[in-house]
């Protein structure tokens, strides 16, 4: 019972390290997106390198020991922004501007150091000028999705606090246990 308990716990916290958050992200053609990606690790920028990808391939953008690489996919040549004055605080977010139909998929960004990888679900609906309306305001979608967003965004404390919370709960189950089979032991001899 407690070798198989502390072969769960193990298994669950590798499982932890490196579980996979999921965001689904809407935006319009012809208009900018923040794709979020943060880590609550603590590493030396000159340690950390991200890499941001596109249905798996598309090279994005690369964030090599705290700088912007250059070599990416020529679709997103000149669209692709950072915010190195936030790597400090873990956060590896970038703007993606002139959206198309075609940048819709999914969008991961791996932080190869603490083997943390981030998917983001992007969906481009059609501009109100497609759609012959006109009257929603694209300004206001910077208001909705600056850097900081990601840092206070209730999804990192599900997928990391919650997971934490309840291995600690198992941890203390297990040796509660423990401690009753032992104290049982002692009984019966």
């Amino acid at each position: 019972m407690v070798i198989t308990s502390f072969s769960f716990i193990c298994v669950f916290a590798v499982l932890i390290n490196k579980v996979s958050l999921r965001e689904t992200v809407e935006a319009v053609t012809g208009g900018s997106v923040l794709l979020p990606c943060s880590s609550t690790k603590d590493f030396k920028l000159q340690d950390i390198n991200v890499h941001w990808r596109h249905n798996g391939s598309k090279i994005v953008c690369d964030i090599i020991k705290g700088l912007h690489s250059e070599t990416q996919d020529p679709n997103y040549k000149n669209r692709v922004e950072s915010f190195p004055q936030e790597y400090e605080r873990g956060n590896y977010s970038i703007k993606l501007t002139d959206l198309t139909h075609t940048d819709a998929g999914e969008f991961s960004c791996l932080i190869s150091h603490s083997s943390e990888l981030q998917t983001v679900q992007l969906i481009i609906n059609e501009s109100p000028a497609e759609k012959g309306n006109g009257l929603i305001d694209q300004g206001n979608q910077s208001e909705k999705t600056g850097p900081d967003v990601v840092t206070s965004s209730p999804l990192l404390w599900v997928y990391i606090v919650l997971p934490l919370v309840l291995l600690v709960l198992i941890a203390g189950l297990i040796i509660y246990l423990f401690r009753k089979k032992k104290s049982h032991c002692h009984i019966l001899f």
